[in-house]
């Protein structure tokens, strides 16, 4: 959950006049909303009606297509297999899929965006794995840095810039709104003192700069797996000023401060955002468990509510043997999970991890795309046998 932030001119009342030099014109002020209008929203203040569509592109269609739609098998996808792609959209791979979320991954190459881009079904969560920029929308401007998840709420319209062709994103899209735990979050919203991070922590947008003219600006939306092409009359990024809660923002894994014990602590300990459909966790360098008998490694347990998949981010993840930075997990609901052997073993006596992970746990279960089953290696499923 963000905090309050404006940016830019406002007027001191709501819902009143705020006039522009010169000529007196009025700016054009916008609710951006959820939850009809309980939820978070923002207020701005566009140099022009937001409204000022000039032209419709036919729609096309981008669903997954699903390969496996009722899976019950442990796999390893080889994330890195992912070729790279000059296209922002193109680059999106869509690899796991269920009526409430997306999960892929991506290798945007550094080019110029020539449209703009809005999800109007999802939530959108970028974790930057590799790679520099910048993602801009009427909001302002967040810079990025690996480590970096920049969450991006349904309605925004944005671009994204990189610095190098050296680009590696997972992202996830839910139908559910995406949050900070409310677990750390006090009455009033605040995060808590035993929260594994705080407001302090946030990257907030900057730099907001008010483009203002005529021309053609082409906005693809994503709307019930169609991208719409739509032509507006001005630029999206008109804004001259805005005040809220709902907005991007981001927030680098490497600020996350890892809960620790005297014995093995439970995934919920490394929760991070919650959704209702999924929770999103950071496995991140720590110290181990020290009772004087503590066993680090996970203990092996069933996966009966919720499909978990482990994105790999750096450093040996000690639950695994074989694991590449980029590989993606999936151990589907139904059947149980745990260290690889030796695993277990080797855990004791160890005083830390450097290990970087997300981790996505999901309440419905996942099924394969086409593009999944082109990068699974086909043999995870047996790396639990004893050797």
């Amino acid at each position: 959950m963000p905090i309050y932030h404006r940016l830019g001119q406002i007027p001191p009342k709501r819902h009143t006049q705020l006039r522009k030099p010169g000529d007196g014109g009025l700016y054009y002020e916008e609710l951006f909303g959820t939850i009809g209008f309980e939820g978070m929203s923002s207020l701005i203040y566009h140099h022009h009606r937001p409204t000022q569509v000039k032209a419709l592109k036919p729609a096309y269609d981008v669903a997954p297509r699903v390969a496996v739609a009722n899976n019950l098998t442990m796999r390893r996808l080889v994330g890195f297999n992912i070729p790279p792609s000059a296209d922002y959209l193109e680059s999106r791979v869509c690899l796991l899929v269920n009526q409430d979320l997306q999960i892929g991954l991506a290798a945007p190459l550094q080019r110029p965006m020539a449209y703009f881009y809005k999800n109007a079904d999802a939530d959108e969560l970028l974790f930057v794995h590799q790679g520099t920029g910048r993602l801009t929308s009427l909001f302002g401007e967040l810079p990025f840095v690996p480590g970096d998840y920049l969450l991006i709420p349904r309605g925004v319209i944005y671009q994204i810039s990189f610095d190098t062709d050296h680009n590696r994103l997972l992202y996830l899209e839910s139908h559910a709104p995406i949050y900070t735990p409310k677990r750390y979050r006090n009455y009033f919203g605040q995060l808590q003192e035993q929260a594994p991070f705080c407001e302090r922590d946030y990257i907030l947008p900057r730099n907001l700069v008010a483009y203002d003219g005529p021309g053609d600006f082409l906005v693809n939306v994503k709307k019930g797996h169609y991208i719409h092409p739509l032509v507006y009359a001005t630029h999206p990024f008109d804004a001259v000023g805005w005040d809220g809660y709902n907005y991007p923002w981001g927030f680098s894994i490497h600020n996350f401060e890892p809960i620790t014990g005297r014995i093995h602590q439970p995934p919920p300990v490394h929760q991070t955002f919650e959704t209702a459909a999924c929770v999103v966790c950071s496995f991140c360098p720590r110290l181990y468990d020290y009772h004087p008998l503590s066993i680090p490694a996970p203990y092996n347990h069933s996966n009966i509510d919720s499909d978990e998949v482990l994105y790999y981010v750096d450093g040996e993840f000690m639950s695994r043997n074989d694991i590449a930075a980029g590989d993606m997990t999936l151990h589907p609901g139904g059947i149980p999970h745990g260290p690889h052997p030796g695993a277990y073993e080797r855990s004791i006596g160890q005083k830390a991890t450097q290990e970087l992970a997300v981790m996505i746990d999901t309440f419905r279960p996942l099924m394969l795309t086409e593009a999944a089953m082109g990068v699974d290696d086909g043999l995870y499923f047996k790396s639990w046998l004893d050797r």
